[in-house]
């Protein structure tokens, strides 16, 4: 009996490490309840309930068993940690793995840095800057402008955003910057467009993703995540929304 016991708060612990890993990388909460629900059957609990928010996880197996709570503090975007969690789920599901071989390497992949370096991470935002730039029909004289202000406004948001944790003050300084940069270049004959420049130049501060999401949620009828969600890349969007506004109030 108390093996038993042992056995369900381990499913248990596994149940939450794959949540927690997965609501931290950035998957949509109804997938994130889904596995775990999935996880749990395949280790004989039938009746398991998962309740998750962007927030935290509320998971129950019975009546007998206490209810646990994870709280999800951060949140970023890396789909290969979702993938991998959703292979390691498979593979319960196949009776590949027992409880702890599950368990340890879900605890490997959460310890795994996946995130490309940070000069890798500008360096691609500066050219997907430029790259936007001509997607929305501007001229190829404006590239490099673009280049530079989407390089320096990306990372002047992962700077400001180390020092300060309210990502709203990041998001806003960061287009702020990116507006006065793009109307510097204009100034100095540098650039042409400046409309183009500064749109080109804010696309990577775009929540592209947790607007995504939070569709998908809502879709899926999970309305609280979803309109959290959505609240959340308005406030984004109206952070970057802002900053450039204030840049064209004195321009």
């Amino acid at each position: 009996m108390n093996n038993d016991h042992n056995q369900t708060f381990d499913v248990i612990e596994v149940c939450l490490l794959a949540g927690k890993i997965m609501l931290r990388s950035g998957a949509e909460t109804y997938r994130v309840e889904d596995t775990m629900m999935r996880i749990a059957a395949a280790f004989g609990i039938e009746n398991s309930h998962s309740y998750v928010t962007p927030t935290g996880i509320i998971f129950s197996v019975s009546s007998k068993t206490p209810t646990q709570l994870v709280r999800i503090v951060d949140r970023s975007t890396d789909l290969q940690k979702v993938a991998k969690v959703n292979g390691v789920s498979r593979k319960i599901s196949n009776g590949e793995l027992s409880v702890k071989e599950a368990y340890e390497q879900l605890k490997e992949i959460e310890l795994d840095a996946h995130a490309y370096p940070i000069w890798l991470q500008i360096g691609a935002a500066s050219i997907a800057s430029g790259c936007f730039l001509i997607m929305f029909q501007g001229t190829w004289s404006d590239f490099l402008p673009a280049v530079i202000a989407g390089g320096i406004g990306f990372s002047s948001l992962i700077y400001i955003h180390q020092l300060v944790e309210i990502k709203f003050f990041a998001e806003f300084l960061a287009s702020l910057l990116i507006g006065l940069l793009s109307v510097l270049f204009v100034f100095l004959n540098i650039g042409t467009e400046l409309d183009k420049i500064i749109i080109g130049s804010v696309m990577p501060l775009v929540p592209g993703l947790l607007i995504t999401n939070a569709v998908r949620d809502l879709m899926a009828g999970h309305l609280v995540s979803g309109i959290s969600k959505g609240a959340e890349a308005f406030l984004t969007a109206f952070a970057i929304g802002a900053g450039v506004a204030v840049v064209f109030s004195f321009y």
